[in-house]
């Protein structure tokens, strides 16, 4: 059993500038086609880079302090409460980012239990996840440059 109040980190992300910590609350419940996560993300940290997903939809209600949001119109600040949406492919990129001396908590809910690509307009990355009930399954990142022909490597059969 999950509690909003009482989480379970079961995710640490320690890289710099994106360290934040998320309890994989859908996991922990058995959730198979709904993902939710609470993010608790310090003072001066990005939860993670500006995204959008091509597969999943998802929303996040603040539940602490006041984040920053990134989105395809800017920057703007959230308010404790509020629940904001984000759609399927470039309409939805966002970024949650914490320019505060708090620490921030966000609860994220997700459609989940199919394949998902994932594009990083920043950094030029593509990532092809698989989404399973419990976690792991595929999951790749390559760099957009990288592209190559339908055919590339591919060879005719024999005869």
């Amino acid at each position: 059993m999950a509690n909003l109040h009482r989480p379970e980190f079961n995710e640490t992300r320690d890289h710099p500038g994106f360290r934040a910590r998320r309890a994989r609350i859908g996991q922990q419940i058995g959730a198979e086609r709904l993902g939710a996560s609470l993010w608790e993300v310090p003072a001066g940290e990005a939860a993670y880079p500006y995204h959008f997903h091509l597969g999943e939809e998802e929303l996040v209600i603040v539940v602490a302090g006041r984040p920053s949001l990134r989105t395809a119109e800017g920057w703007r600040e959230l308010d404790e409460g509020e629940i904001v949406s984000f759609p399927r492919r470039e309409a939805g990129a966002h970024q949650l980012v914490n320019r505060t001396a708090e620490t921030v908590r966000f609860l994220a809910i997700s459609t989940n239990g199919e394949p998902d690509i994932v594009l990083y307009p920043d950094s030029g990355k593509v990532a092809a996840a698989e989404r399973t009930p419990t976690g792991g399954g595929f999951r790749k990142l390559f760099r957009l440059e990288d592209e190559v022909d339908y055919y590339d490597g591919e060879q005719p059969p024999s005869s």
